[in-house]
């Protein structure tokens, strides 16, 4: 079976996962962006994110940039992940942080309490929502995956209820040396040894330290 992924999900050194105050401006949050460092020096996140060849090609930064991508077949998002927009949606105008090619080219399915038509965009990425809950979205990214890995987003929230399902196989977690002092903290209320989780790998950077969760 294929395994369901979290990859390069950068938290501060408070443990926080995304800054306060999201909105159109401040997508991570305020103060957000400066966890990302680490992903911004790397070509893997250049060439995905936006579309240019600059970045760094070695070194264990672009090692687990580059392992994020590798055998995904579907994605799973919150639907802060996909957006500012709260309660039922306005409209259809909004199609996501990415333009009209987003960085998935696979398909992507966004939890939600509010219906919505499927969204097909450029590349290859169609945005599904689901309003039936983690387990069923996890059930239709595996349909979709065709055997590949499902890759979990985020945010906080959305990998907390999979976590406390002991659904997450593996977690890649970035450690940015950066201060937020509000947001989201991602272990809030999660006991990591109960639920079977031990850390398995840990590399360190200039620019972040890398560790990997592993469910046994």
């Amino acid at each position: 079976m294929s395994k369901l992924r979290v990859e390069s999900f950068t938290i501060s050194l408070d443990g926080f996962g995304a800054g306060p105050q999201q909105d159109l401006q401040n997508p991570l949050g305020v103060g957000g962006t400066a966890l990302h460092a680490w992903a911004f020096s790397t070509r893997t996140f250049q060439r995905n994110v936006f579309a240019n060849d600059g970045g760094a090609t070695e070194g264990v930064d672009e090692t687990f940039a580059a392992r994020g991508f590798e055998n995904v077949g579907a994605w799973i998002l919150g639907r802060n992940m996909f957006g500012p927009v709260r309660g039922p949606w306005p409209d259809e105008s909004w199609r996501g942080w990415w333009g009209e090619n987003p960085v998935y080219h696979v398909p992507v399915f966004v939890l939600t309490n509010h219906a919505r038509a499927p969204l097909v965009m450029q590349g290859g990425t169609t945005f599904h929502f689901v309003t039936e809950g983690p387990a069923a979205a996890l059930t239709l990214a595996r349909e979709a995956a065709g055997g590949r890995d499902v890759r979990l987003g985020g945010g906080v929230n959305v990998i907390q209820q999979y976590l406390r399902q002991r659904l997450i196989d593996e977690m890649h977690i970035a450690i940015a040396p950066a201060l937020l002092g509000a947001g989201e903290r991602l272990f809030d209320g999660v006991n990591l040894p109960a639920l079977g989780y031990a850390c398995t790998r840990h590399e360190r950077s200039l620019l972040a330290t890398h560790v990997v969760l592993t469910r046994s």
